[in-house]
């Protein structure tokens, strides 16, 4: 079956059965999250539901109480996303799929955790961290798969696609070059793990969702909030159109034959140069796994 921009997440799973499939979704508390696991709840898999507050997950699981488990996730606290991933290793078998939906974009002035800059510790080292720590549970499921929410921001990015001498910000900051380092870096993870977990039931790919209005948003400043405000409505999807891709490659059937892929518009896609450097993405998991250290 064919699907294109149009499809949305009802569409992908027309006809599908996820009784038995146990799911995680990362940020369901608004917008493509929310639409996720709706979307999977209601074909019948339990959506394990993280937000960044037990209530955030709770009041995003309440159409669903029979086939969902609020989980407290915040991704920024590593300490936190730890703690998430034993509750889930201590609740559940297996995990047939982890989706890495949840983030933020553009902050108009640079905040930090632990060192890092707020987006590239809640887009990538977080979620970082949480995959390692579920890989156990996915690698028990017939076909396990990790999705990870990236965006053709990656296509602006910094000098070098990940500036490792600067990944405090403190060198110089511009919002959206830095979102774009935080979603390259989606990219580049789901392209090592894709390679490291071949020999695996796992696969591991990353997508661009398009464009949406959610709450992903709400921090957008200066001119690029103005442009993307007068073109938008010219190629804007709805949430639900919006939350195709991941839906198909968290839960389709067909999408079991793609592993370290790039999505959009629920078709296989090319990433920038910087998304095909083994090199660099090689350089980037070895960051990541040193910075993270004793909680790996």
């Amino acid at each position: 079956m064919s699907f294109n921009r149009k499809s949305t997440s009802t569409d992908v799973l027309q006809g599908i059965d996820l009784s038995g499939q146990t799911i995680l979704v990362t940020g369901v508390n608004s917008g493509l999250g929310e639409q996720t696991l709706q979307s999977l709840a209601s074909h019948g898999a339990h959506v394990i539901a993280a937000a960044r507050t037990l209530e955030k997950a709770q009041a995003a699981s309440r159409h669903f109480p029979d086939n969902t488990t609020a989980l407290a996730c915040e991704l920024s606290d590593l300490a936190t996303v730890s703690a998430a991933a034993e509750q889930v290793k201590q609740q559940f078998g297996q995990l047939d799929a982890l989706v890495c939906n949840a983030g933020i974009m553009a902050l108009p002035s640079l905040q930090q955790s632990q060192g890092l800059e707020m987006q590239f510790m809640c887009n990538h080292v977080g979620h970082f961290l949480l995959i390692q720590k579920l890989l156990p549970l996915l690698e028990k499921a017939p076909q396990g798969r990790i999705v990870l929410v990236s965006s053709d921001g990656h296509k602006h990015t910094v000098k070098g696609g990940i500036n490792f001498a600067n990944l405090s910000g403190e060198q110089g900051y511009d919002a959206w070059k830095f979102y774009g380092q935080s979603k390259l870096a989606n990219i580049l993870t789901a392209r090592t793990l894709s390679k490291r977990l071949q020999n695996s039931s796992v696969t591991a790919n990353a997508l661009h969702p398009g464009v949406i209005r959610t709450n992903l948003s709400r921090n957008m400043a200066g001119l690029m909030s103005t442009v993307i405000g007068l073109f938008a409505p010219l190629f804007e999807k709805s949430v639900a159109q919006g939350a195709a891709t991941q839906v198909y490659l968290a839960a389709h059937p067909d999408a079991a034959q793609y592993n370290g892929q790039y999505f959009a518009d629920v078709q296989p896609k090319q990433t920038s140069q910087h998304g095909r450097d083994d090199a660099l993405a090689d350089r980037l998991w070895a960051f990541t796994d040193d910075f993270l250290g004793t909680h790996l």
